[in-house]
């Protein structure tokens, strides 16, 4: 089955240049880990800051509107997600229970990819 890891987290953790380092050299380890093992098969990506996006939501007068910025003003927000191969929830689940950012307070939500 197909899952992906939602990664979220306090995204000033990840652009801290005295963490950084070493957190992306422990991504890098448990990355090459899973991939390797097969689990990891079509990649992921890295988001850029919350404060390059924009949001797209209905208007006042039913027609898009577009605000800077994620829709809502919290700290914890998505930072990239990754695509899981395993064989059932529970061996995603081990998956992501490695991943380093959870040392810094990082979550990761595994969902199941819905398959049409």
């Amino acid at each position: 089955m197909r899952y992906v890891m939602i990664l979220t987290g306090d995204e000033s953790n990840w652009f801290d240049p005295e963490q950084a380092e070493s957190l992306m050299d422990e991504v890098g380890t448990w990355w090459e880990k899973w991939h390797q093992e097969g689990k990891i098969v079509k990649g992921g990506a890295e988001l850029q800051p919350s404060s390059t996006a924009k949001t797209v939501g209905p208007g006042a007068d039913g027609k898009p509107t577009v605000t800077d910025g994620p829709y809502l003003e919290i700290k914890e927000v998505v930072g990239g997600f990754i695509h899981v191969v395993a064989d059932n929830i529970d061996e995603a689940v081990a998956v992501a229970s490695g991943w380093p950012g959870i040392r810094l307070g990082d979550r990761v939500e595994v969902r199941p990819i819905m398959e049409r």
